[in-house]
């Protein structure tokens, strides 16, 4: 009975399972089979690193990674940036007129289909005579992952205690250093949370950077795209290992800085911040 109260019941035991093999075993199975020796990627012949040396002597596929590296870090700072102010005004600030308007476009690339907003900056691009490159597809993807910034870091304010900004505006502390010394070290794991995944979601996308992409600016997702038309290749199962464990050690250090920030905050006066 005990076990039924805490959820711990055989169904619900065997689908968890299940769903988490059907999310995390074929990631498994993929990083498993980037050791193969064998060129056939359906067939096992022994533990080997020969697919990650190929890897590293892919001149082509180096300067994708490169690219979509570049691209993913400057469009995670901008998205983390502007995501960050927009969160502060629709949850901090005043209501003004349009506010209504402002948050549903600033919300509308996260429920419109990829390939309408890749078309729509292609046109834009098109019409401005614009050079399509690496910042073509900067912009495509900070347009893409500033709302989810914004979501992540407004739902952080909106559990924020305000009586803690309040209470250092009554000691005397002006409005802007209130945010900079109370608000944004309270919301810091969340604008550390929505820069991971503005990172990883543009790491990971094809669809806008095929549209808004121009000779030169090849991602990695496009170049493995490209590849996997002529076959699966061992090498490609080395290049998204590689990019696992990225995704993973971001995750890992975004948590590790949210935990130590917390502890940081937790262990000084509010007097002393300010």
């Amino acid at each position: 009975m005990a076990r039924a109260q805490n959820g711990l019941s055989p169904f619900n035991i065997t689908a968890l399972a299940l769903g988490l093999a059907f999310l995390y075993l074929p990631i498994v199975i993929l990083v498993i089979y980037s050791f193969n020796a064998s060129r056939l990627v359906t067939v096992w012949g022994g533990w080997s690193l020969r697919w990650y040396s190929e890897f590293f002597n892919d001149r082509a596929m180096l300067e994708a990674g490169w690219m979509s590296l570049r691209v993913a870090v400057a469009s995670a700072t901008i998205a983390t940036l502007l995501g960050t102010l927009a969160a502060v005004a629709l949850s901090r600030g005043e209501r003004f007129r349009g506010r209504t308007l402002f948050s549903g476009m600033l919300y509308a690339p996260m429920v419109m289909p990829e390939v309408i907003t890749g078309l729509s900056l292609l046109l834009l691009f098109v019409a401005l005579n614009a050079e399509r490159g690496f910042w073509t597809v900067t912009i495509a993807h900070t347009t893409l992952t500033m709302c989810f910034v914004a979501v992540v870091v407004q739902s952080r304010l909106g559990a924020l205690d305000r009586s803690l900004e309040e209470a250092a505006m009554d000691l005397g502390c002006p409005p802007i250093k209130t945010f900079f010394t109370i608000t944004l070290p309270l919301i810091a794991p969340a604008i550390a949370s929505g820069f991971v995944l503005a990172f990883t979601l543009s790491l990971d996308d094809l669809i806008l950077a095929s549209f808004t992409t121009g000779p030169g600016a090849t991602t990695l997702p496009i170049r493995i795209y490209s590849e996997i038309r002529l076959g699966v290749k061992p090498e490609i199962n080395a290049v998204c290992t590689i990019l696992i464990a990225v995704v993973a050690i971001g995750l890992v250090a975004a948590s590790l800085t949210a935990k130590l920030s917390g502890g940081q905050r937790s262990s000084a006066p509010i007097g002393a911040q300010l």
